[in-house]
């Protein structure tokens, strides 16, 4: 299991980042080899449930997660959303987190606990390195795009 949080901030209103970053199939195009399906009807709240998809052929697998905890932001005060990863590969969760932060930019907080089932403790380093690369990028792309 690893843990990691990614900061960034963004020339951005909380209400524009918070679309941007919840907008789950477009994750699917800042991570390689990832389809997102969202799975239940629109809009996203509490229950949502959506699939990544990552790999080639047989090498692929479904990373299925579901919203526990949908806050956008309000009125200037922060947003939250809390995924529950519940894959049979990966597990554990994910928050996204959107406040103000310096000069009027918008602070984003990613924090992630990651489980990767049949992979040993040894591998951690790794896996935490490898992650905070692939959803740091993401997060990059994320907030860039319109």
């Amino acid at each position: 299991m690893v843990d990691f949080i990614l900061e960034r901030t963004a020339p951005l209103s909380l209400d524009e980042a918070w679309r941007r970053l919840t907008q789950w199939p477009r994750h699917g195009d800042t991570v390689p080899l990832t389809r997102v399906t969202v799975v239940t009807s629109p809009p996203t709240g509490a229950g949502t449930v959506f699939v990544a998809r990552s790999g080639i052929g047989p090498l692929a697998f479904d990373d299925r997660m579901e919203v526990t905890v949908w806050r956008p932001p309000t009125d200037g005060l922060p947003g939250l959303c809390r995924l529950e990863k519940r894959g049979r590969v990966v597990t554990g969760w994910a928050e996204i987190e959107v406040r103000s932060g310096p000069g009027g930019r918008t602070r984003v907080l990613w924090r992630e606990e990651l489980r990767v089932r049949l992979l040993p403790g040894f591998f951690d380093p790794v896996l935490r390195a490898g992650a905070r690369s692939v959803f740091g990028r993401a997060v990059n792309d994320l907030l860039r795009r319109p």
